[in-house]
Order: structure tokens, then sequence, then C-alpha cells
């Protein structure tokens, strides 16, 4: 007699009760294999995110992301906004490579990389099995009535909760504002900064939030990631998965008895102890198959392992596996799909590599000033313009002079003659440009300009020029 299988699960998420209330999860502290290498992994990009703000490489942060000045630095290498498109290309990469990894391995990003999940499970999660104990103790203590001691472990383990939230907030402004102008602001006190202490206070809130109330359900709710592995994934997609051929087999899940043998007995090798479940960080049952809510962190796979291993029967009931393997018995191929996104990755980057060869330290911007007619001066034909001279470099330039190339003409730059320039940072101003009559070929020509600093050209832009012939 066939068994229908009970999709009820898929109408709710473990978060929320029959109610429509809030299922706090309690997950049973991880151990085994993977956890341990997890936790190398995790200790290592802990140590990477907390530091590189405060790394510099030839001057100029490690990371940044200033999108108030709209700078940006990867991997050292700035983005200007004048390099916006450098920066899109880059996340586009981003993107296509988490879609390509995400074909192949499924949401192994989350469980492993995402500071989400190390954030949580690396440091607020070990800091609560700290302080209030593995699972069994947890769900006691939600359940005690507030007395000294339930009152001592909340106030302790939310005051820690603070702390580490306000580490990151001001690791978080770090990136986004420079770690130099941190560091400059905690020197000279909250008292000079009131604006960006309210801006931490709130980040600090946000991340106290998230890890202590909203915690997994950032992973089932907030992030879009898990609804768009439901569109990229498919049968030859690796994860962390549930073998039911061997786990349900004839007869199904049954207890185990070490009296009988469960090899010639029908019964499937999952002895039901449900220890995958009480380990899930998002309160998932891994035996239903891929959900959203999976975030592949392989404490499942550690726990069904340790079981499996004290009953005598075969690891690997829960492993990383594609569907077309557990069935089919298959190996993991490099499907055409795979090659597709790769190819395009390829592509991208090669765009990317080529544009960042052609990428000026040095871009000059000249632009007409608009609503503004020529004006006769003497003999010569007058322009205002406008003028920006980005540095990129960590370099300074002292004399930078601007030489009109064609047609002959003179450039006059408003205040001093010879610009100074500084390190990462932006030189703004007017400009004249006065030409002859007798080299106007038409009403509106183009200028070529190089930029010099002391004699070596270190750009050369264009602009247009509007004479009286435009009036004929």
């Amino acid at each position: 007699m066939s068994k229908v299988k009970d999709e009820s699960f898929r109408d709710t998420i473990g978060t929320i009760n029959q109610e429509g209330k809030r299922a706090w999860i309690f997950p049973k502290k991880p151990k085994g294999f993977y956890y341990d290498k997890r936790k190398l992994l995790s200790y290592f990009l802990l140590l990477f995110l907390l530091t590189a703000p405060f790394i510099k490489i030839n001057g100029h942060q490690f990371l940044m992301f200033n999108v108030l000045e709209r700078r940006f630095n990867i991997f050292s290498f700035p983005f200007w906004p004048q390099d916006f498109h450098l920066f899109v290309i880059s996340m586009i990469i981003g993107v296509v490579g988490l879609a390509l990894f995400t074909v192949a391995f499924g949401r192994i990003f989350c469980g492993w990389f995402c500071p989400q999940t190390i954030f949580m499970e690396m440091v607020f999660r070990r800091i609560e099995y700290w302080i209030d104990g593995d699972r069994g103790a947890q769900i006691r203590l939600a359940k005690q009535e507030w007395n000294a001691e339930k009152i001592r472990k909340r106030l302790t383990k939310w005051f820690v909760f603070f702390l580490f939230s306000f580490l990151i907030a001001n690791v978080f402004l770090a990136y986004l504002v420079s770690s130099d102008r941190l560091l400059l602001m905690i020197k000279e006190g909250p008292a000079l900064h009131t604006s960006t202490l309210i801006a931490l206070l709130i980040f600090t809130a946000v991340f106290y939030f998230v890890f202590a109330w909203f915690r997994e359900q950032v992973c089932i709710i907030a992030c879009p990631y898990g609804r768009m592995q439901g569109v990229l994934l498919d049968n030859k997609s690796i994860n962390v998965a549930y073998d039911y051929v061997r786990g349900e087999k004839e007869l199904g899940r049954a207890k185990f008895n070490k009296q009988e043998d469960r090899a010639t007995s029908g019964k499937g090798d999952c002895i039901d102890c449900k220890q995958c479940v009480h380990v899930c960080p998002t309160g998932i049952d891994i035996r239903n198959g891929t959900q959203l809510e999976c975030i592949n962190c392989t404490a499942c796979i550690d726990e069904c392992d340790t079981i499996m291993e004290s009953v005598g029967l075969p690891k690997g009931l829960i492993r990383y596996a594609s569907e077309d393997e557990i069935v089919k018995k298959e190996k993991f191929v490099f499907t055409t799909r795979m090659k597709g996104y790769a190819a395009v990755l390829l592509i991208l980057i090669g765009v990317l590599i080529g544009m960042l060869f052609l990428r000026n330290d040095v871009e000059a911007t000249v632009l007409r000033l608009p609503g503004q007619l020529f004006q006769h001066k003497g003999e010569n034909i007058s322009n205002v313009y406008t003028y920006k001279v980005v540095n990129k470099t960590t370099k300074k330039f002292e004399n930078v002079t601007f030489k009109l190339i064609e047609p002959k003409g003179e450039i006059i730059v408003v205040g001093k003659s010879k610009l100074t320039v500084k390190p990462d940072s932006i030189a703004k101003g007017t400009l004249f440009i006065e030409i002859n009559p007798a080299y106007l070929e038409g009403d509106k020509i183009k200028l070529k300009i190089e930029v010099y600093d002391g004699d070596n050209l270190i750009e050369t832009t264009t602009t247009n020029f509007m004479g009286p012939r435009s009036f004929n």
C-alpha cells in the first residue's frame, strides 16, 4: 500500500506556528567534521571582515563602499563616480558567479560564506550556548519563570549581544566612511560628531535586532537568495540532501532496534530520531526535500553521520548530493547550463580586465558652462567652461596645467594658473578658452585639450566650442 507524502510543511515556515505567531527555534549545538571545517573558514572570514577596512595597499583602503561620496575600493582598487560602469560590471560578475555557484552547488554560499550566517552561528549563537546552555537548557530557560537566574542570564546575554553589535556597527561604518575618518572621529570624540554617533547607534540597534530577535528569519523572509535558488536549481545541482531511497526503502522510517537486521527487514536506514531537525538553525526537516529555508550549513549531515555511526549503519544518509545521484546514482557533471554561465562569466571578467587596463589614473573633464553665450575678447571669441580633474592615485600633482592642442588658442584658468591636485581627490574650477575666428571652421567645433603635471602628460580630453557662426 503506497503512502501519500504529507506536503503540508510547504504551506508554512519553521519560524511561524499555526496561530501565525513567532515560533522560536532552539537548535542543538552542532559538532562534527563539517562543523569543524566551517568554524575554521568562518573564523578566517570573520578576521577578514573585521580587518579589511583597516588594511591599506598603495595607500588605498582594501575594501570601502562610500555610497555618500560614491567612492568604492574593491581589493584596494579605487572606483570613482567616473568609474561607475566598472563597478556595475564588477557587481554583474558577482551575480553571475553566484548564479553559477548556485546551479552547481546549491545554497552552499549561505551556509559557508554569508556574513549573516557567520555572525549568527559562529558568534551570537555560540555566545548563547555559553550563557544559556544547549538546546534542552534553552528550552527550559524559555519556559522558566522570571527568577534571579533567568534575569541574570538574559541581561548578561543582551549586554554581550549589544557590545558585539556595537563593534560590528563600528566596522560597518569604517566600510562606509573609511577607516581613517572613523579613527579620526573616535579620537576627536562623539561631541564633535553627534550625527555620526546617532547613525552608529542606529546601526547598532539594527544589528542587535537582527541577531537577538530576527535571526534566521533574515535567511527565510528577507533574503531573496532563497527564492532565487528555486529558479536556478535542477536535478543535477548538488545540495545538502536526504537520501530518501536509502532512508525510506519499502517500509519507510522506523525506530532502531538492535535485535533486528536492518538490511533485510525492509525498513529504511532513517531511524526517525529527529536529530537532524533539532540541530537545524532554520527549523526544517531536511527529509522533506529541498526547501527555501535550508542554508546548506551541513549541521544535519554531521548529526546524522554521528547517529549512523552509533547504530552501526553507513554514513551519508544526509550528504552533499544531487537528485540524480540519489535516484539514478549519477555522479556530478558540468552541464551545458553550467558551461553557459561559465562562458558568460569569463567574457565579463575579460571585459572588466580590459577596461581596468584602459582606465586612466587621472581623469579630466572640461564642460562648456550651460546657458552661457560666446563672448568677444578683442579679436578672439571666448567660451567659459568648468573643469574637473580627478586624481585616483596616491601621488600629489602640484603643477597641473591645461594646453589647447586643436585648434590654436589660449586657455585662461580662473585663479591660479597651476593647480594642485591632492591624492584621491578632485580639483574643480572655471576656465576660459579664447580662439581667433580664423581657426573656427563652423559654429560648433571640437577642441582637444591636454593636461600636464609639469612636463608630464597625464590626460587628454575633448570639449565643444561655440562660435558666432551659430547665429548665421
